[in-house]
């Protein structure tokens, strides 16, 4: 089913490394931002430095509801020792850490966008290609978003999914993301990539399927 309530969009991407240094990738990070805000969605982010954070002041630029959804237990750890930003509108501190809190922050959106990235966004890719998320992949921007079908194909000898989409043009990708997010529901399990049928129905075999009372 597709959501019925504003869309929300999730932007990963290097929170430090060389690529935050490259203008050309924090440029279309921020355009990306302010795409977001133009196109009235609410803008997720994992509350860090960086692209993502590049891509935060954009949406705030063009009016977007901002959500990030931090690794640190409260508002000091999140600035003392984990050095991030506070400019999101509202913010979510799991105390969960890094790889933790990129499972709720993925879970958080309708879609999510690649920027760029190092090991840290790959994780993110992988979780969102395992749990069946539409995502959209920002080119052109350096990192591992320029690789991601080499790292499927090639490396890991599977398929791009259907609901993943790419451009280099920021307005293009989440025209092609929304479409994406509408054409093919969320699995309507964890593992749903293994139990669900496409349309996101479970059909179990014959000899396991779910008893009805009467």
């Amino acid at each position: 089913m597709a959501p019925h309530h504003k869309l929300k969009i999730g932007v990963m991407g290097s929170a430090s490394g060389p690529q935050i240094e490259d203008p050309v990738a924090r440029a279309a990070a921020r355009e990306l931002g302010r795409e977001i805000g133009r196109r009235g969605h609410i803008f997720i982010n994992g509350a860090c430095p960086g692209l993502p954070h590049d891509a935060l002041l954009g949406a705030k630029e063009t009016g977007a509801f901002t959500l990030g959804i931090s690794p640190a237990f409260s508002e000091y750890e999140h600035v003392n020792e984990y050095h991030s930003p506070l400019e999101n509108d509202m913010m979510i501190y799991t105390g969960q850490g890094f790889m933790e809190r990129d499972v709720i922050n993925i879970r958080s959106s309708d879609g999510v966008v690649f920027v760029s990235g190092g090991i840290g966004t790959l994780n993110e890719l992988t979780i969102a290609y395992d749990e069946g998320r539409p995502m959209g992949i920002l080119t052109g921007t350096g990192g591992i978003s320029d690789s991601v079908p080499y790292l499927i194909q090639e490396l890991c000898k599977r398929s791009i999914p259907q609901n993943m989409v790419f451009s280099d043009n920021p307005a293009d990708l989440l025209m092609k993301l929304e479409v994406a997010i509408r054409a093919f529901p969320l699995p309507i399990h964890e593992d749903g990539r293994i139990i669900d049928k496409p349309e996101g129905r479970r059909e179990a075999p014959s000899h396991l399927q779910e008893r009805r009372p009467g």
